[in-house]
């Protein structure tokens, strides 16, 4: 057996020891870096989750704070809509209930004037009575063109859109202007072709007698002209006029309410011709053209005139001829006519009344049912036609009157419903009940053309 010297066996056998446990312990220490680094990446991630849910929350949470003020702030407006539309409609009826009270003094003394021209005055009275009817005329214009745009700006006017015959239209308008512009010595000139338009035949006819009206006011010299051509597949209707033009910094302004524009005040001699305009015609024109979408343009050079221009679509369907107002003959004397008149207005039925007995006939003025109805006791109430006021005290209704006095009768009785309301339902009640409607004031040439025909 041989033996090894006890220092080299045991020297060597170190170095191996020392070796592989420098290798284990490298092995190791390797282990533990990985474990270490996989460690720390993992809380880095943690680290990092837990960030983004803190802003994901934070987010969140000013999300759905900016989502509720979002509907409150919806809320807040739909609330305000609500109340400015209800604003609207106190102030539509505001409107015609004080249009209504303006006009029934209105009504009486128009028809004191009236009753007043028929009686032997001399030059002066005559001409200041004109004056007076003239003033009164434009109150009564002032009132109803700011009735009639505060119901287009409530969305009461509803157009009725049809078929209507524009030569027929043209035609009526060119008569009722025509006197108007050979006053101040214009040539007024129409011109259609012979079709058919969709629209609301009266507001397009209010619409083409504001531009008329203005063109004719603000034309001193040359003429105005309406024409209506085609323009693919629609029809544009022109009114031109040689006037005293508008310039380009008002063409917006001068369709605002009340603005009347520097050629108002100018010397073009226009205006003055006819007394100065309100200023609202060319406001209820665009209103008008809005609620029927018919586009409206302006072209207007100063000195050189001015072209309102309306595009209407065309129809397909031909419309007949609309219907024209019943002519009416030419006026006399009602002389023994029994006339029952029905008033509430104190102040108009006694203007009305005179009104009547100047043109010969018999007047039986009441102020209710009542009061006729102990006529009708008494006896002696038989009357040829009746002049009733739609709204009586009470809430009572002039045409009750027509009812009561026409039971048990054989023979026809007229009956002229007059009233300063222009609400649809009382143009279909009276027509219902077979009667003729008035809107006050009441214009006496017109009653009385009316009084004759329904009486012949």
């Amino acid at each position: 057996m041989t033996l090894h010297p006890p220092g080299l066996a045991g020297e060597a056998s170190l170095r191996r020891r020392i070796a592989k446990l420098e290798r284990i312990n490298a092995a190791l220490m390797a282990h533990v870096e990985r474990s270490t680094d996989q460690r720390g990446g993992a809380y880095a991630l943690f680290q990092t989750a837990i960030t983004l849910e803190g802003r994901i929350r934070t987010r969140t949470e000013e999300m759905t704070a900016l989502m509720h003020r979002l509907e409150r702030s919806n809320e807040a407006l739909a609330a305000a809509k609500d109340e400015a539309e209800t604003a609207n409609r106190s102030k539509t009826r505001f409107l015609a209930a004080a249009s209504h009270d303006l006009l029934q003094p209105l009504n009486a003394a128009r028809l004191s004037i009236s009753a007043l021209a028929d009686l032997p005055l001399g030059p002066e009275a005559s001409l200041i009575g004109a004056q007076v009817e003239r003033g009164l005329q434009t109150i009564e214009d002032l009132i109803k063109t700011l009735l009639d745009i505060s119901k287009l700006d409530a969305g009461i006017v509803r157009p009725q859109v049809r078929p209507v015959a524009l030569p027929d239209l043209l035609a009526g308008l060119a008569a009722s202007f025509t006197p108007f512009a050979a006053r101040k010595g214009l040539r007024l000139l129409v011109r259609s072709p012979d079709l058919a338009v969709l629209s609301d035949g009266l507001l397009l006819r209010r619409i083409l007698q504001n531009l008329l009206s203005n063109a004719i006011r603000y034309t001193a010299s040359g003429g105005v002209a309406l024409v209506a051509r085609r323009r693919a597949g629609a029809v544009r209707i022109d009114v031109m006029d040689s006037g005293c033009g508008i310039a380009a910094d008002e063409h917006a302004l001068v369709f605002d309410e009340f603005y009347r524009g520097s050629a108002a005040a100018g010397d073009s001699g226009g205006a003055e011709a006819d007394g100065p305009g309100l200023g609202l015609g060319l406001s209820i024109v665009r209103r008008m053209a809005l609620a029927l979408d018919h586009p409206l343009a302006l072209a207007s050079r100063p000195g050189h005139g001015t072209r309102v221009s309306l595009t209407v679509p065309e129809s397909d369907t031909p419309a007949g001829a609309e219907a024209e107002t019943r002519p009416l003959p030419v006026a006399t004397r009602l002389s023994g006519a029994r006339v029952v008149v029905v008033e509430n207005d104190a102040a108009t039925a006694d203007a009305l009344t005179r009104l009547l007995q100047t043109w010969d006939a018999e007047v039986a003025t009441f102020r209710d049912l009542a009061g006729v109805n102990a006529a009708l006791r008494a006896g002696g109430l038989e009357p040829d036609i009746l002049i009733l006021d739609y709204h009586l005290d009470d809430g009572a209704c002039g045409l009750d009157v027509a009812v009561t006095l026409r039971a048990g009768r054989t023979a026809p009785l007229p009956v002229i419903v007059t009233t300063a309301d222009h609400a649809p339902e009382i143009a279909a009640e009276a027509a219902r009940l077979g009667a003729e409607l008035m809107h006050k004031p009441i214009k006496p040439a017109q009653l009385r053309a009316l009084l004759t025909y329904l009486l012949a």
